[in-house]
């Protein structure tokens, strides 16, 4: 277990990538909204060239040290990784979401590519609103989950709480002082 002090760093290590994950898909959709709505061509590509450095460099970081914040967070803290439904739905939803983002990203790099040539037509492009309409919707999943965080163990939890004749919740276990 982490010390109150690690552990409230890393919830704001984790909190803040996490926002920002969802800060960063908010941008690149909106880059489709000119990138599908505009009639000027010159707007039309800077939006799709814009994508690119969006995805790789905003989404994509963010999104992993979101997955990695969250593990150690859910490692070193009386929820558990496997203790709770909505940690490891959480963990699901995550995981899924970077495995799909990073299947995505060779995607935006070709249509960033196709962007650069001036042969191009970029009205033809297509935007990519479904990507990141989707995944924005699916990361408001764990960040209710993790608010709200409903009740139910798993059958791993539930032994673990049985084991250990657990009689508090994670919640007022998290919160108790602990001597240093």
């Amino acid at each position: 277990m982490m010390s109150p002090a690690w552990r409230r760093a890393s919830l704001a290590v984790h909190v803040a990538t996490s926002v920002g994950w969802l800060g960063a898909a908010a941008a690149y959709l909106a880059l489709n909204v000119p990138a599908l709505a505009s009639d000027d061509e010159t707007t039309v590509r800077a939006a799709y060239l814009m994508m690119e450095p969006v995805a790789y460099y905003a989404v994509t970081p963010l999104a992993v040290l979101s997955l990695v914040t969250g593990v150690l967070q859910a490692l070193g803290t009386p929820w558990g990784l496997l203790r709770h439904y909505w940690v490891v739905i959480s963990l699901l939803i995550t995981a899924f979401a970077n495995l799909v983002l990073l299947l995505h990203l060779p995607a935006v790099a070709g249509v960033g590519h196709a962007a650069r040539e001036p042969a191009t037509d970029v009205f033809r492009l297509g935007g990519d609103v479904f990507h990141a309409a989707a995944g924005l919707a699916l990361l408001l999943v764990p960040l209710v989950l993790n608010i709200y965080k409903p009740r139910g163990l798993t059958r791993r939890g539930w032994r673990a709480q049985q084991r250990h004749g657990e009689t508090t919740s994670p919640a007022a276990a998290a919160q108790a002082p602990t001597n240093p």
